[in-house]
């Protein structure tokens, strides 16, 4: 080899100098090397600086006392999933991976069309040498109330008003947050993965009894904030209300931290409010469902003359079976008989 085209180099490391021969590299084999160099430097400064875990719960319980931490509608939320579903948000897990500290957070595209993008989303332990990847796929339209400016669309829909919202392309900036926004639950949920279960139970504690403290501390002002916070996305106090079954001023303690954790869950897009609205009618639906008596075969005899005359008189069997369960259950049986009415089989 031509020694014009050699080199000595000369490199500091953790563990001394190290002096080799270089050989000028082509631009692809010097990224390459540069990559692996910073591995390398991540994982040795883990090992040279280990986390001490009491230490790290000290630190992430402070940062969960602070009320403007545990106030903070990333920090946690509330999905309205059933009886509701709680969880940590991605406030607190990049609080969590600072204070843990030797925590490798990678984010890279892996495909691209005029379609979509998929991001490949990585949460690295580098002690334990754990690494969870998720993939994110970003698609690269947005749903509007009306077409784009010259007209066109790529699909529409009816809402739940039954008013037409367009699906069009994505601007930058839609764009934009809508990578973000995915991106950031998959850190979330990867983070969870690394952050020890009992820090994560004892931060939940602290930041609920903060939350319950503030409440009860001074209702009004909490109340007034919760209704201010709802209105900046569209949902008004009347909406609140109705969600409640009670006007605000009435509202406990506890139902102010209900709101605010819904508030969190809406705002990072976990929810909408029409979801909110959906369970809260099907909850109440089931709670009806499960007081309401059955219908006695003593009481079907007695009311099933007025209830065929109905169906007789054109009544839908579907509005009169509806109708006669607001008051009491019918059975699979009396349901059949009814529905045999309209098809002329039953015995006048």
């Amino acid at each position: 080899m031509n020694s014009s085209a050699q080199a000595l180099a000369v490199r500091q490391e953790f563990d001394g100098t190290n002096t080799t021969l270089a050989i000028p590299e082509t631009s692809s084999t010097a990224v390459a090397a540069q990559a692996k160099a910073m591995v390398e430097a991540r994982y040795v400064m883990a090992l040279r600086r280990p986390r001490q875990w009491d230490q790290v719960r000290q630190d992430l319980l402070k940062e969960c006392k602070r009320p403007s931490f545990a106030n903070n509608k990333s920090a946690y939320y509330r999905k309205p999933i059933g009886n509701g579903v709680e969880g940590l948000g991605i406030r607190f897990v990049e609080v969590a991976l600072r204070c843990m500290t030797n925590v490798l957070v990678e984010t890279s595209m892996v495909f691209e069309d005029d379609v979509k993008e998929i991001h490949r989303v990585s949460v690295t332990d580098l002690e334990s040498n754990l690494t969870y990847p998720l993939d994110v796929r970003v698609t690269k339209t947005v749903e509007r109330s009306k077409p784009s400016d010259d007209g066109t669309y790529i699909s529409v829909r009816k809402n739940s008003y039954n008013k037409p919202v367009y699906t069009v392309p994505a601007t930058d900036d839609d764009l934009l947050n809508k990578r973000a926004a995915q991106i950031s639950k998959a850190i979330r949920t990867l983070g969870l993965r690394i952050i020890p279960g009992d820090l994560q139970d004892e931060a939940e504690s602290i930041i609920k009894s903060i939350r319950l403290d503030e409440a009860a501390r001074d209702p009004n002002a909490e109340r007034k904030r919760i209704a201010d916070a709802f209105g900046e996305i569209g949902v008004k106090a009347t909406d609140l209300a109705e969600f409640l079954g009670h006007t605000l001023d009435t509202c406990s303690p506890a139902e102010l931290v209900n709101l605010r954790g819904i508030y969190g869950a809406i705002r990072d897009g976990e929810s909408s409010w029409k979801s909110v609205m959906e369970n809260k009618a099907e909850q109440t639906k089931g709670a009806d469902l499960k007081t309401l008596p059955t219908c006695s075969e003593e009481s079907f005899a007695k009311k099933k003359d007025a209830w065929r005359k109905a169906i007789e008189g054109g009544k839908a069997v579907n509005d009169l079976i509806a109708m006669i369960q607001t008051k009491e259950l019918l059975t699979d049986a009396q349901m059949a008989e009814i529905a045999s009415w309209a098809n002329g089989s039953a015995a006048p």
